[in-house]
């Protein structure tokens, strides 16, 4: 499990839009802190919670000199449909192979949904060296992060 103070792996995968655009967080580490929230699906409504409400404050975290990147394992497909439908501005990454999931430690199944090799909802802070400077994991996908607490962690880097 990542800690504060490791070194965030990078990764690369696909952006969540039309356009499916490559995306490799090499190229966003280095711009100011960066935000990792991972998530397990999109359309279920802890998510959907989740990313509303970090679109909600997109405003402080930009502010703050932040990107967020929402991450999770649905096909750029569903996340573009997802971003569209409830007004998301930041990108959404597929990470479909699961090797940032993996890489994060973050796998897990829920199996009363049929959902096996998704993301654990979490969110890492990483600046500008590549460093993890905070992570919240949560104890039940269904938990949401303290997003006051995640802008504080952005603002202290």
């Amino acid at each position: 499990m990542l800690e504060q103070g490791d070194t965030a792996p990078t990764f690369s995968a696909t952006r969540g839009t039309r356009d499916h655009e490559p995306f490799d967080l090499e190229n966003t580490i280095g711009n100011g802190p960066t935000v990792l929230a991972f998530f397990p699906g999109a359309f279920t409504p802890p998510c959907t919670n989740e990313m509303v409400a970090l679109q909600e404050r997109l405003d402080e975290f930009q502010a703050a000199g932040a990107t967020i990147l929402g991450v999770s394992a649905d096909s750029p497909f569903s996340q573009g449909a997802f971003r569209e439908e409830h007004g998301i501005e930041f990108d959404l990454v597929s990470d479909m192979a699961g090797e940032a999931i993996r890489e994060y430690d973050l796998e897990i199944d829920i199996e009363e949904l049929g959902l096996y090799g998704i993301a654990n909802r979490a969110v890492f802070v990483i600046d500008e060296d590549a460093k993890v400077r905070y992570n919240w994991i949560a104890d039940d996908p269904t938990n949401e992060p303290d997003y006051d607490e995640v802008l504080a962690a952005v603002r202290s880097v």
